[in-house]
């Protein structure tokens, strides 16, 4: 009797940490999914709202397209150590070239 019972709680406990893994991962990949679908797009603000937003969190990483997002910055100090801003525009509601700063290398000597 104490046999079966050991094998039975054993079992059990097998089965408990499967569940336990493949919940985990579920969860892990309904937050991944929802991190994305959280992204900002900028299509769906005005311009000011994109540009206030930038410069209250500092930097953005923000959708301008279907399939197409990148990071914004509000200013030099949200890029890392060898990287400059650069002028850039993402379409808005109101506005189809709303102005924008991102991160870009810097290059001395940029040839086309």
């Amino acid at each position: 009797m104490r046999k079966c019972l050991e094998f039975r709680s054993a079992k059990i406990g097998k089965l408990f940490l499967i569940a336990s893994a493949v919940s985990l991962f579920s969860i892990a990949s309904i937050q991944t999914t929802e991190a994305q679908s959280r992204r900002p797009d900028s299509r769906t603000m005005t311009c000011a709202q994109v540009q206030s937003m930038i410069n209250q969190q500092g930097a953005v990483v923000m959708s301008t397209g279907q399939y197409t997002f990148d990071r914004y910055v509000s200013n030099r100090s949200f890029c890392q150590r060898g990287e400059v801003t650069r002028r850039d525009y993402v379409p808005t509601k109101d506005n189809n070239k709303c102005y924008v700063e991102r991160c870009i290398e810097y290059s001395p000597f940029y040839f086309n």
